[in-house]
C-alpha cells in the first residue's frame, strides 16, 4: 500500500466579485482534482488550533499529524534544521527575510513594506546581499545562515523569544507599528537598509525593473525544536518534496528523507514535474510507503495579491503534480490512498493566511467512491464532514 499527500500551500480563499462569486480554486480549471473528488470522500479540516497563528508552520505540522500544540516552538528554528544549524539549548532562531521596502521615506520608520519576497530573488542573488550584510553586522551573539531565496536566517546566542511581525502581513503598510520592540534587532534592520539600498546588485535590479532586496526583516523567533521521528510515530516510512526550508526543515526534524528536486524554487515557475516524478521514484523504486508532496506557489501568489497568477499556479499543481502522479500510480498496479488539501487559507482580500478550515480530497483506489460534486471550498463544506483536530487527519490517511 503506498500514500501520497500532495498539499497546495495556501490554495484555499474566499469567494471574489471579480470570478463570479467563485474562490480561485472553484474558478480554476482543475480536471484532475475534480475527476478525484467524484470518487472521493471531502470535507473540510481545521488545521490551526485555536489561538494559534495561521502560519505555514503550524498548519504543516498539523496536517503531517504532529499536533502544534505539543511540538510547536517557533517558525525559524524548523528552517534552521534544513539549513543546518546546530542550535544550542538557549538559541534563539529568527527568519531573516530579505524584503523590498520603500526607498523615498528620509526615516527608516516611515518607510512601507512593498514585496516581502524581493522579487522572489534567488537564493543566489540574496547569498550576496547576506554576505554583505554579515561582514558588518555579525558577531559572536548573532550569526546569519543562507536559505533559499528571501528565506533566510539568524541565530541569536541565548536570545530572546520576542513578538515580531511577518511581513507578507503587512504589504503596503508603514513599518512604523511593526518594527522590533527589541533594540539590538531593530537596529540591525536599519543598518541592513543602509547596507543593501546601495549595494551594486540592488542597482542592476533597480535597472533590470525588479525591486530591490533592500533590507532585512526579522520574524518568526523560536527556540530548538524537538520533534518525534515521522516512521516511529506512523510506522511508515517517508518522503518529503518540498522547495522551502520551512518543509524541508521539518523533515530533517522528523527523520523523513528530504528530496531535493533541480529547479524547485518555491514560486509560480518550479519544476513541478520533476516533484512529481520523484515522489513517483520513491513510493515505486525506492520503498518509500509515504510521500509529501508540498507546492508552495498558491500561497506565494495569495500574497502577492494576483488572482489571475493564483488560478495558474491552482491549475499548474492540478495538470503538472496530480495528473501525472496518479497515472503513474494506477500504472503501476499499487493500491494506494491521496490526500489533497492546502494548509492554510491565503485570501487574495488580505493577502496573507487565516484559520479557516481548508478542503480536503481523501482517495482510495480500492474502494472509489461515486458522487457529483468537484473540489473546492464550497462543495467540500456541503458534501462532507468537518475534521476538527488537523493532526488526525494524517493518521486516518496511513489507517493507523
Amino acid at each position: 500500500m503506498k500514500y501520497v499527500l500532495i498539499l497546495g500551500d495556501g490554495m484555499a480563499d474566499e469567494p471574489l466579485e471579480e470570478l463570479g462569486g467563485r474562490t480561485p480554486l472553484a474558478y480554476a480549471n482543475t480536471p484532475a482534482m475534480d475527476e478525484l473528488a467524484s470518487m472521493s470522500e471531502i470535507g473540510m479540516v481545521k488545521t490551526v488550533p485555536e489561538g494559534m497563528n495561521p502560519g505555514s508552520d503550524t498548519a504543516n505540522l498539523s496536517v503531517l499529524g504532529y499536533d502544534p500544540k505539543v511540538y510547536y516552538s517557533g517558525r525559524s528554528p524548523l528552517e534552521a534544521l534544513n539549513i543546518g544549524v546546530d542550535m544550542k539549548d538557549g538559541d534563539v532562531a529568527i527568519r531573516a527575510n530579505i524584503v523590498t521596502v520603500s526607498e523615498e521615506e528620509e526615516n527608516y520608520e516611515d518607510k512601507r513594506i512593498l514585496d516581502h519576497s524581493s522579487d522572489e530573488i534567488s537564493t543566489e542573488d540574496a547569498a550576496v546581499l547576506l554576505e554583505a550584510v554579515k561582514k558588518e553586522l555579525q558577531n559572536e551573539i548573532f550569526q546569519f545562515y543562507v536559505g533559499t531565496s528571501y528565506r533566510h536566517c539568524l541565530i541569536w546566542a541565548k536570545g530572546d523569544v520576542v513578538p515580531l511581525t511577518p511581513p507578507h502581513d503587512i504589504r503596503g503598510k508603514e513599518i512604523k507599528e511593526y518594527l522590533p520592540k527589541e533594540q539590538q534587532l531593530l537596529d540591525m534592520q536599519k543598518k541592513s537598509y543602509e547596507i543593501l539600498a546601495r549595494h551594486p546588485l540592488n542597482e542592476e535590479r533597480r535597472k533590470k525593473g525588479l525591486n530591490p532586496a533592500n533590507s532585512l526583516w526579522f520574524w518568526g523567533a523560536g527556540t530548538k525544536p524537538a520533534l518525534s521521528p515521522f516512521e516511529e510515530k506512523f510506522h511508515k516510512k517517508g518522503a518529503m518534496i518540498s522547495a522551502v526550508d520551512l518543509l524541508k526543515g521539518i523533515a530533517v526534524g522528523t527523520d523523513m528523507y528530504n528530496i531535493t528536486v533541480e529547479g524547485a524554487n518555491g514560486g509560480l515557475h518550479t519544476n513541478y514535474e520533476g516533484k512529481a516524478q520523484a515522489a513517483v521514484d520513491a513510493l515505486l523504486k525506492e520503498g518509500y510507503d509515504f510521500a509529501y508532496i508540498h507546492v508552495e506557489a498558491p500561497d506565494e501568489m495569495g500574497h502577492q495579491g494576483s488572482v489571475e497568477k493564483k488560478i495558474k499556479a491552482i491549475e499548474y499543481l492540478d495538470a503538472r503534480v496530480i495528473a501525472p502522479v496518479k497515472a503513474a500510480l494506477d500504472a503501476s498496479g499499487e493500491d494506494y490512498r491521496m490526500l489533497i488539501l492546502p494548509d492554510h487559507p491565503t485570501p487574495i482580500c488580505v493577502k496573507t493566511h487565516t484559520s479557516n478550515p481548508v478542503p480536503y480530497l481523501l482517495y482510495d483506489s480500492r474502494r472509489q467512491e461515486s458522487h457529483d460534486w468537484k473540489y473546492n471550498e464550497e462543495e467540500a463544506m456541503a458534501g462532507g464532514k468537518l475534521v476538527e483536530k488537523g493532526h488526525e487527519l494524517m493518521g486516518y490517511l496511513l489507517e493507523v
